[in-house]
């Protein structure tokens, strides 16, 4: 398969849930171009990467774009191979709950249902079929070495970000950590922020994650079934 094959086989992906009117200029242009040459590079240099290609752009295929609510920003996905399915936080791979969606489900059982209900689903597509794009700064990681991709899907997410501010007003932003918070100057006013540490901090010191209350403060402007 060459680049032009795969590009439309990945355009095609998007316009499972409406999102080809947004990446239909980026998919066919030269930076992604440059994504794709880098992933297949490291693909042949023996450097695995996760999620698999197939998986990347899931959190997209699950989140239709004309019912888009909120974005939640994460950093890179889970750096363990196999476990990253395409959706942030999300690790239905495996079925093994990871640290950081532990956290994140403790505090929606604590907060929005005062632990009367206890989630243990760990593939998050149900929030995103309710129109949360769950992304990352970064779509892929190489395995074992978080942050190694952030400089290759700078392109991409500086595009997405600048896309929805000019065509999607009134959006709910969460940014989940140092690494998420660099992009929320791409956000004007017209949309909704909040500011949360990232959940991993939590899992690396052994502390409770600090969610400020937030599924409640969303829910004050979207209704989701969390």
């Amino acid at each position: 398969m060459n680049l032009q094959e795969i590009k439309q086989k990945l355009f095609n992906k998007f316009a499972i849930n409406g999102w080809d009117k947004v990446f239909r200029s980026f998919v066919f242009s030269s930076d992604f171009d440059d994504i794709i040459t880098k992933l297949w590079d490291l693909s042949n240099d023996n450097k695995k990467f996760t999620p698999p290609l197939k998986q990347v752009f899931r959190a997209f295929e699950e989140c239709p774009y004309d019912n888009l609510q909120v974005v939640i920003i994460g950093q890179d996905p889970y750096p363990q191979l196999g476990v990253a399915d395409g959706i942030s936080f999300s690790c239905s791979n495996t079925n093994k709950l990871q640290p950081s969606l532990r956290f994140i489900l403790e505090e929606v059982d604590r907060t929005v249902y005062n632990n009367e209900v206890i989630s243990e689903d760990l593939n998050l597509k149900r929030w995103s079929n309710q129109g949360i794009l769950m992304l990352n700064t970064a779509l892929t990681t190489e395995v074992s070495i978080i942050g190694s991709h952030y400089e290759i899907w700078r392109p991409f997410t500086t595009y997405l970000l600048d896309w929805l501010n000019i065509n999607k007003s009134e959006l709910v932003y969460v940014y989940m950590g140092k690494k998420a918070e660099e992009w929320s100057s791409m956000t004007d006013d017209t949309n909704i922020k909040y500011f949360v540490k990232h959940p991993a901090s939590a899992a690396y010191n052994g502390s409770k994650w600090a969610s400020n209350d937030l599924f409640n403060k969303i829910n004050l402007h979207k209704k989701i079934i969390w």
